[in-house]
Order: C-alpha cells, then sequence, then structure tokens
C-alpha cells in the first residue's frame, strides 16, 4: 500500500489556492474600500470560484514542479484560477465611483468568513495527520 502525500491531495491544493484567494480578495476589498472618495475609480473583484466551476474536473489540477526534470500532468497550470477584474459598468455616485462602502464591508465579512472556514479545514487535516502518525 503507498503512502500518499498530503501535497499530492488535490483537497488539498484547492484548499491552498482558496486561502492564497482569500488574501488577494482582502488585499483588492481593502484598496477599494481605501479608494472609496477618489474620483472616476473603479473597483476590483477577485474571481476564484467562477474560475474553478468552468475549469470542470478538480481531479486535474496541476502539481507544483520544483525542478524542470519533474514529470507534468497535460493540465494547464492552475495559479490562472485566481483573477482580478475591475467593473467598469455601474457608477455609484456623480463622480463616476462605483465603489459602495456597505456592499465592501459585506464583501469583507463574507472573505474573513471563508478564510477562517479554510483554516480551520487545513487545521483539521493537520490535526488528523498527526494522529495518525502517533
Amino acid at each position: 500500500m503507498a503512502i500518499q502525500s498530503i501535497s499530492s491531495d488535490t483537497t488539498y491544493e484547492l484548499i491552498k489556492q482558496g486561502i492564497k484567494a482569500s488574501n488577494v480578495r482582502a488585499k483588492t476589498i481593502a484598496n477599494n474600500m481605501a479608494n472609496v472618495n477618489t474620483k472616476d475609480y473603479k473597483r476590483f473583484n477577485v474571481v476564484f470560484e467562477e474560475n474553478l466551476k468552468n475549469q470542470g474536473d478538480f481531479s486535474k489540477l496541476e502539481l507544483k514542479r520544483t525542478n524542470p526534470h519533474h514529470f507534468s500532468s497535460n493540465n494547464s497550470n492552475n495559479d490562472d484560477s485566481i483573477s482580478i477584474e475591475q467593473d467598469k459598468s455601474t457608477s455609484m455616485r456623480n463622480d463616476g465611483n462605483n465603489v459602495d462602502l456597505d456592499i465592501e464591508k459585506v464583501n469583507q465579512a463574507a472573505n474573513t468568513l471563508k478564510y477562517n472556514a479554510l483554516i480551520t479545514d487545513i487545521n483539521n487535516r493537520f490535526n488528523n495527520l498527526k494522529a495518525v502518525i502517533k
């Protein structure tokens, strides 16, 4: 019976990407909130979950290669699943700014909840692994 490394677990890779996306989203939300009074500023949004849905089969995520001699799969690199898009379609005020501070605060709270859930999940996985090793 082969022992599976935690770094080759696709769920672990998804959690790791989710945490990375959550960090990018937190910075983006903070940037939007900082520019709430900037004339003609258009808010930015992080797209992660939608990109994962569009990728289809989650079991085919690319593993990280640290050496060019390592084997690679036929899939594209999964760093492309996190993207930042600018919302140019709306304008909340006469000065051209479309940042709604209330919406940004709600997005910040939701992002914090997602981040905490991902951290709890990865901690539980490591605790289970630690218990098995003991």
